[in-house]
């Protein structure tokens, strides 16, 4: 008996703009969608479609929650990067173009990107604030983007954060080493990937969170597996082996093990998302079932963390998100 016996799990895809910016979801639906999930993410700050094939029942059902189909003319596909012509008709670009090596950076492009790996470098060693501050100073960008992150959620209870030290002051520790990780793919100025690369990692990083949560692990191992999420996708971000960006960072031998051989619990945790991200169902439930977390439980921690996605992105993009 598999996890998905009495509920199909969910498979869905952000979808890009006209200018490679995250704008719409599409649903791979199942022959029994769980339609009160999808009417709450139907909710959120993103277009929702399905692809036409479905009943007419349930077709009908989803029109109800909030989702339209795709028309074919409508969407484009893209894996090698960012179209630069489309048809007049097409208002939507799906697929893993942002995953695509970016250019060889030079001049202040080369600079920024050594300027972040530093950063994560200090992160990840759990390095002194004023380190960390005086490197951000050297590039107000990535400052700005701490701040607007920040404020995007509402961390600040009511109180707009407005400088580097209120933010450490608000977040602690832990937290700043997440939203300054989650920050390094919001701020890659002239990389058009950035948007795509940033909501892709969010819904990795908080997805494995989640269901490291809810099988009952402490926070520290929540943590690390919202680490393993993020730091899944930084080979891809600087256009470099995942290994060689690993090499001089102070990270957990579990941390180090499940990114580059996915081994151990956070490395199933990571083929979980992965798993979710080709739509392999077989996968998918192979890897939920060693986990014992049913379909049902997955779908509604799928949910919640589009949710957190488009929040995340919200910030990037100016959008409000309570």
């Amino acid at each position: 008996m598999t996890a998905f016996t009495a509920v199909p799990p969910l498979f869905l895809h952000p979808l890009a703009d006209r200018h490679g910016s995250p704008a719409a979801l599409l649903l791979d639906v199942a022959p029994a969608a769980p339609l009160k999930l999808l009417e709450e993410l139907a909710g959120g700050s993103m277009a929702c479609f399905y692809r036409p094939g479905a009943d007419e029942q349930l077709q009908q059902a989803l029109t109800h929650a909030g989702w339209r189909p795709l028309l074919a003319a409508q969407v484009h596909r893209a894996d090698a990067g960012l179209p630069t012509q489309l048809p007049p008709t097409v208002q939507w670009i799906e697929g893993d173009w942002f995953l695509a090596a970016p250019p060889k950076p030079v001049g202040t492009q080369a600079a920024s990107r050594a300027l972040a790996l530093r950063l994560v470098q200090l992160v990840s060693a759990d390095a002194d604030t004023h380190e960390i501050e005086a490197l951000l100073r050297h590039d107000p960008t990535l400052s700005y983007h701490l701040l607007r992150l920040v404020n995007s959620l509402g961390i600040g209870a009511g109180r707009r954060v407005t400088s580097f030290s209120q933010a450490i002051l608000i977040l602690g520790r832990a937290q700043l080493r997440r939203w300054l990780n989650l920050m390094l793919f919001s701020s890659r100025e002239g990389d058009p990937r950035a948007a795509m690369l940033l909501s892709r990692v969010a819904v990795r990083a908080r997805t494995m969170e989640l269901l490291s949560k809810a099988n009952g692990e402490d926070k520290l191992h929540q943590e690390q597996a919202f680490m393993v999420g993020m730091f899944s996708l930084l080979g891809a971000l600087f256009g470099m082996p995942l290994e060689d960006v690993l090499k001089p960072l102070t990270i957990s031998p579990a941390v180090h093990q499940a990114l580059l051989a996915h081994e151990g619990e956070l490395g199933q945790l990571l083929c979980v998302v992965e798993a979710a991200e080709r739509g392999d169902c077989g996968c998918l439930g192979d890897c939920l079932s060693a986990l014992q977390i049913d379909s049902a439980s997955f779908n509604r921690i799928l949910i919640d963390a589009y949710l957190w996605m488009q929040g995340v992105t919200a910030g990037k993009t100016g959008g409000a998100h309570g």
